[in-house]
């Protein structure tokens, strides 16, 4: 047989040995008269657990501290420091300054504008009765058609200025009669006559002569 054969053989063997000897309670035997009972006791007693440990202490209670905003530090200003003279520079006293420049005396006013020119006078008038008054053109009597078919009538009073030359220059209706129609026809009418030229003492181109003249309209038969 090999030698590990044998090794292996006798460890079986021991421990067969061994087993027959636990049930048996031969090795319980051996050790009560090899070791005392108390220190077997204790050896075959099981530990004691243990003990827990202490719990831990309370933290202690946190005390809130008032935070204190520190003001900012102040900001550094600028120190202008005095510039230095320049080299060189002149000594002595200052000169004063020159006298002030004397005041011109205020200007006299400006003469005031010169009133506007004198309207020009009015033409002079001479008033001409009937007789003074000789027609180159009467006033056409044009009787206006709808105050013919309306039974208009009546007498109209044209106040009428003419030049030097006999010529209108302007019309007026002194005298209504009653009717527009009639008024502006008798003024038209007026307005389309000449007389002869009166020469007078005195007058000139822009003297006016002023006449009343009448105008008729009879009522249609």
């Amino acid at each position: 047989m090999s030698r590990n054969a044998v090794i292996a053989s006798g460890v079986v063997v021991f421990h067969l040995a061994a087993l027959w000897a636990l049930q048996t309670g031969l090795i319980r035997k051996a050790a009560e008269v090899v070791i005392p009972v108390e220190i077997l006791s204790e050896l075959i007693a099981p530990p004691k657990p243990a003990e827990p440990p202490p719990p831990p202490p309370p933290p202690p209670p946190q005390v809130k501290r008032e935070i204190t905003k520190t003001p900012p530090p102040p900001r550094p200003q600028a120190i202008r420091t005095p510039a230095p003279p320049a080299p060189n520079a002149p000594t002595g006293s200052v000169e004063p300054p020159p006298p002030p420049a004397p005041v011109a005396a205020p200007e006299p006013p400006a003469p005031p504008a010169p009133p506007p020119p004198a309207p020009p006078a009015p033409p002079r008038i001479i008033n001409l009765s009937e007789g003074d008054v000789q027609w180159v053109r009467e006033p056409p009597r044009e009787y206006p058609r709808m105050s013919a078919r309306m039974g208009e009538y009546g007498r109209v009073v044209i106040a009428v200025y003419f030049n030097n030359a006999g010529f209108p220059k302007r019309a007026e209706i002194r005298t209504s009669s009653g009717y527009e129609r009639l008024d502006q026809a008798a003024r038209d009418a007026v307005l389309k006559s000449q007389i002869t030229p009166l020469n007078r003492p005195g007058a000139s181109d822009e003297t006016l002569r002023y006449f009343l003249a009448p105008i008729n309209f009879t009522k249609p038969e």
